[in-house]
């Protein structure tokens, strides 16, 4: 038997289906059997799903003799179906990578539900995505495992199918079913919830839902969506069969209004001609199925709706809902003119600023747009304070990011007046990128641009060749903000040569090292074992950071390694670190000894925290080449992201570590240590002495003293590589299948 059936009815969908099935075929988690219901599509998704099933044994293909819609397709299916779990995917929608691997996984950590509910987001056919709007919903706290009374906040998800994993024998205890008809999945899965003896939770995406621009069932401008009616008449008859049910008749009658009212509402939904038949059927509805109990208050914008729908007041109904959308444009115009009123004055006070003195001892930073402190301005921000005690510096950031901000700086909200009177007044701004663009630099002041990183892929008027990945940039103004640039911060000769390259202007070039990199050679053992406990990594467990790259050739982050899959292959004894690219949220864990250290402000220590990289293209393994420990690098895309990024050199000719192009060759590179080997010793070595010449602990000071202290000669010298002695990880976990003495 195996584990799961996954039903997919298939009608009038060639043009998906391949996408659908490829998503549950290639999933890391293989013990499947495939269902796929032919409902007599007439184009050739009967013949698409046999050329699967000719490939695949799990494949099984169904041909119903005539079309009986989506609700009896399933049923058909279901009846084939032999899993411990049955999952229905509609045929036009994807299973997101590790999809399946996370359920089994969440099923057997929460005793085996009769229903594991799990999230999706809405894919459109320009690449947006957007998850579920009640994704909080889905927040797995306690209890792990609970009833629909627990958690009754439920009803509110979207009522459909595809979002949940179903214990056959639960199905078939209940004998739930699908009805025939548009918006089949009310009458089952409201059921399906309120039955069920064991729920849990899934906070993951794991379905992506399809938006079609046409021929989707929800978009079909059609009298068929009157069948809304009888679907929502089957659910209450199912309460007049189940009185031990009574107490979710209130709830579920609001459900259907709101249900009702989108119908109503939406113009894509009803022909013109039948929207006040339909209001009227509202009103039918309303007084028919209408609670005993049911309290309603003409205060609330939604009960006004429902007192509405009781009325027949069709032409009061639209009235309001004009109304209610004038108020909203009106304050949405008012909001945007007060927005307007205030940047006028708030640029008129820093022009007034600008006509005071320079403040000579005040020193503003920021990095990654204002999202914290962080890299390099972080690392010249703390050696300013240390080396040059009569400055006072300020930090650029939202209020969302204040927790990162030192005692003793002071913070700088974006947009404010005191940001713009640091910006009128500071001798000194430093940053990793450029300042606002109504920064208009004075005579007097210096900017310090510290960059983010040795770069691999290609940077500034490199671009151009890429449209791609330029996305609309404005190289003009851009090369505007670099003349700004007093001097470039660079970490290596092949960073110094990008730079001037790729930022043409006159700045001096400072090759000193990554600031951001000194606290490697200043971290002690104790702090790295204060760190690995903060990030709950078990000290006898060998952690590995997995941190991969933006790719400017998709939206969105998507993961190219099932990290559950390697979690369980490499053993008890090994923890992954998963740090996203800050320009991306990281999906939720689905594996114990997955850590997500996406959060965290600042990458240097996660980076002291492991005991190795995995990476892709980032800049961070430049970084951590510098602290001497074992990287990976897997690239399955890299044909596709030099093509579509450019790059200034062949990292996988020249890697700082053994190179895997699958993850099957990553897994084997991981569990045989070969990683850690002598042939990847040496090409760490090579690739630390070619980039990591300068980074020994004193970068930061050598700008400060040059920058800020006017000191021409007499910086630091250049600790020799063989001298250096960055913080040591733990030693090695044994083999797989050992642990690792406790320090």
């Amino acid at each position: 038997m195996p584990r799961f059936s996954v039903i997919v009815p298939a009608y009038h969908v060639q043009a998906y289906l391949h996408a659908c099935l490829d998503s549950v075929l290639g999933q890391s988690y293989g013990d499947i059997e495939v269902i796929v219901v032919d409902d007599c599509s007439p184009d050739g998704s009967g013949e698409i799903a046999d050329a699967y099933a000719a490939r695949d044994p799990r494949v099984t293909v169904l041909h119903l003799p005539e079309n009986v819609g989506l609700g009896p397709a399933r049923n058909a299916g279901l009846a084939r179906a032999t899993g411990e779990y049955v999952l229905f995917l509609d045929s036009d929608d994807t299973y997101a990578p590790g999809a399946l691997a996370a359920v089994a996984a969440r099923i057997d950590a929460t005793g085996h539900p009769d229903l594991l509910v799990f999230d999706y987001e809405r894919t459109y056919w320009n690449g947006r995505a957007e998850r579920n709007q009640f994704a909080a919903l889905l927040a797995q706290t306690d209890p792990q495992v609970f009833t629909l009374a627990e958690r009754p906040e439920l009803l509110r998800l979207l009522m459909v199918a595809w979002n949940k994993a179903y214990r056959r024998d639960f199905l078939l205890r209940t004998g739930l079913t699908f009805p025939p008809g548009y918006y089949e999945d009310v009458p089952c899965t409201y059921p399906a919830l309120m039955m069920a003896q064991s729920i849990a939770l899934l906070d993951r995406v794991c379905v992506h839902y399809r938006q079609r621009r046409k021929r989707s069932i929800v978009r079909t401008t059609s009298r068929r969506h009157f069948e809304i009616f009888r679907q929502y008449d089957r659910i209450f008859a199912f309460l007049d069969a189940h009185p031990e049910l009574e107490r979710w008749r209130p709830a579920l009658f609001r459900r259907m209004l709101d249900h009702l009212t989108t119908v109503f509402t939406l113009p894509d939904r009803l022909p013109r001609s039948s929207r006040p038949d339909f209001f009227r059927r509202c009103r039918a509805q309303y007084r028919k199925l209408r609670p005993a109990d049911l309290r309603l208050s003409p205060t609330r914008r939604s009960d006004l709706r429902y007192l509405l729908f009781s009325l027949g007041a069709r032409r009061t109904f639209l009235a309001l809902g004009a109304l209610h959308r004038a108020g909203l444009r009106a304050r949405r115009r008012a909001g945007e003119a007060g927005r307007r009123l205030r940047t006028a004055a708030v640029h008129a006070y820093y022009l007034l600023q600008r006509r005071r003195p320079l403040d000579p001892d005040l020193a503003v930073f920021s990095a990654y747009w204002n999202r914290g402190y962080a890299c390099n301005p972080a690392a010249i921000e703390a050696a300013v304070r240390e080396l040059a005690p009569h400055m006072r510096t300020a930090w650029i950031t939202t209020r969302a990011y204040a927790h990162t901000v030192p005692p003793g700086v002071r913070r700088l909200e974006p947009g404010s007046a005191a940001y713009w009177k640091a910006m009128a007044r500071a001798t000194y701004l430093v940053s990793n990128v450029n300042f606002h663009r109504r920064y208009a630099k004075r005579p007097g002041q210096v900017n310090v641009q510290t960059h983010h990183g040795t770069p691999l892929k290609h940077m500034g008027i490199d671009l151009m060749p890429h449209p791609a990945a330029a996305r609309g940039i404005d190289f003009e103004r851009m090369l505007r903000h670099v003349d700004r640039w007093d001097y470039s911060v660079s970490a290596n000769r092949h960073s110094s040569l990008v730079w001037e390259r790729a930022y043409p202007a006159a700045f001096t070039c400072l090759e000193y090292g990554q600031p951001r990199t000194d606290i490697f050679h200043r971290a002690t053992p104790e702090d790295v074992l204060a760190l690995r406990d903060s990030f709950g990594i078990p000290r006898t467990a060998t952690a590995l950071l997995y941190a991969p790259t933006h790719r400017d050739y998709e939206r969105g982050f998507r993961p190219l390694l099932d990290l559950s899959r390697l979690a369980e292959e490499l053993g008890p004894s090994v923890v992954l670190l998963l740090r996203t690219h800050y320009f991306h949220a990281a999906p939720p864990a689905a594996h114990p000894r997955v850590i997500d250290v996406s959060g965290h402000p600042c990458a240097e220590e996660v980076c002291l925290a492991s005991d190795g990289l995995v990476t892709d293209y980032s800049s961070l393994m430049f970084d951590y080449a510098g602290l001497d420990r074992p990287i990976v690098l897997h690239v399955p895309d890299w044909e596709t992201y030099v093509a579509t990024r450019g790059v200034y050199f062949d990292v996988t000719a020249a890697p700082p570590g053994l190179v895997a192009r699958t993850q099957e060759e990553l897994t084997d590179i991981l569990a045989t240590g070969a990683y850690r080997g002598e042939t990847a010793g040496a090409l760490r070595a090579a690739f630390r002495a070619r980039f990591c010449l300068y980074d020994d602990g004193h970068a930061a000071e050598r700008v400060v003293r040059r920058v800020f202290l006017s000191e021409e000669g007499g910086l630091p010298a250049v600790v020799p590589l063989p001298d250096r002695t960055p913080v040591p990880g733990l030693p090695p976990a044994p083999a797989r299948g050992t642990v690792r003495p406790a320090p």
